[in-house]
């Protein structure tokens, strides 16, 4: 008899028309090397910003524009356990749409040091709301990069979407959006009654500096405790190789301009490694970025170089925000 996962690779169902060599090759996450970490970790880390990715489970949405690996949550302990990492918040990807069933999974199989960020639509119900937030979910996500949407008045509509569907339910708004789109946005994210949290350094362009247009605007949502800004995959601003040190000036102004208010993410298992060719299909693999972890989180040093500033931003501002007991 052909079992479930025999069936899902040989229809297809898991990663769409691959072949059982591909879907072996994309079976677990590896660490890879990792350099020494140059700081002392504090107890109690937050990693803020993570993804599961379980497609032998849970198959992916047919809509999808990529193809990623397989990330499970025993591969997510092992790196949290290199690093010294305790809590994490894992996020919906986009290549699962708005079925949060591989999310859920996660989180309870991670168990109580662990909270999500789903993403709805806005017929979801008040029961299904309520559902996700039994089931460890803080938060939902409006990802308006995926599809590299741009457009000002489509983030209106999005943002007040998912206001009006959450109907003051308790819980965070995350907006992964370029850094125009967020200052566009301000004086709405600043009236609708959530907290929010921006994805990836608000997506300011490290080559830009400090000084760009927006930047003031990310940092004012910041100053009035409105808004935390995650400092998470760093390559998704740089223009430089693996080290990314053209990432300081900025993390250095937001950590500076609001320390209460940043919060650390890895972006682990770093999506986006691979050049996909013009002609690439959604079910074509994409491998993960091949990440040195320990050189990645030691950025943070560089970000936060005060020990108490680290501590804000690697574990004090986001066990508040989530929710975490760290005794």
């Amino acid at each position: 008899m052909v079992n479930r996962r025999q069936w899902l690779i040989a229809s297809g169902a898991v990663l769409g028309a691959t072949s059982l060599m591909g879907v072996q090759k994309v079976m677990g996450k590896e660490l890879g090397h990792m350099s020494p970490i140059s700081f002392k970790v504090p107890a109690n880390v937050v990693d803020s910003h993570c993804h599961i990715f379980n497609p032998v489970k849970f198959p992916y949405s047919s809509k999808r524009r990529y193809t990623p690996a397989s990330a499970t949550g025993e591969d997510l302990r092992k790196f949290h356990a290199a690093i010294q990492a305790r809590f994490t918040v894992c996020v919906q990807p986009s290549v699962y749409g708005t079925d949060n069933a591989c999310l859920l999974d996660a989180l309870k199989q991670l168990g109580p040091d662990a909270r999500g960020v789903a993403v709805i639509d806005k017929g979801f119900s008040g029961q299904q709301l309520d559902d996700l937030m039994g089931g460890g979910v803080v938060g939902v996500r409006i990802n308006l990069e995926v599809g590299k949407d741009r457009n000002f008045n489509s983030a209106i509509s999005r943002l007040e979407e998912t206001v009006q569907t959450l109907d003051d339910r308790d819980l965070i708004i995350q907006i992964y959006a370029a850094l125009p789109i967020i200052a566009e946005l301000a004086t709405r994210i600043q009236t609708q009654p959530h907290a929010v949290v921006i994805d990836h350094f608000g997506l300011a362009k490290s080559a830009d500096g400090p000084e760009q247009e927006g930047m003031s605007s990310l940092i004012g949502l910041m100053q009035s405790r409105k808004v935390f800004v995650k400092l998470s995959g760093p390559y998704q601003i740089s223009l430089l190789g693996p080290g990314y040190a053209d990432t300081v000036a900025i993390g250095r102004t937001l950590v500076e301009g609001a320390p209460d208010q940043v919060i650390w993410g890895s972006d682990w298992p770093h999506t986006g490694g691979s050049e996909r060719p013009a002609n690439a299909k959604p079910t074509d693999v994409e491998a993960f970025r091949a990440e040195d972890e320990g050189r990645n989180f030691s950025l943070v040093k560089r970000w936060a170089p005060d020990s108490g500033l680290r501590y804000k931003l690697l574990v004090d501002n986001a066990t508040k925000l989530f929710g975490f007991a760290a005794g």
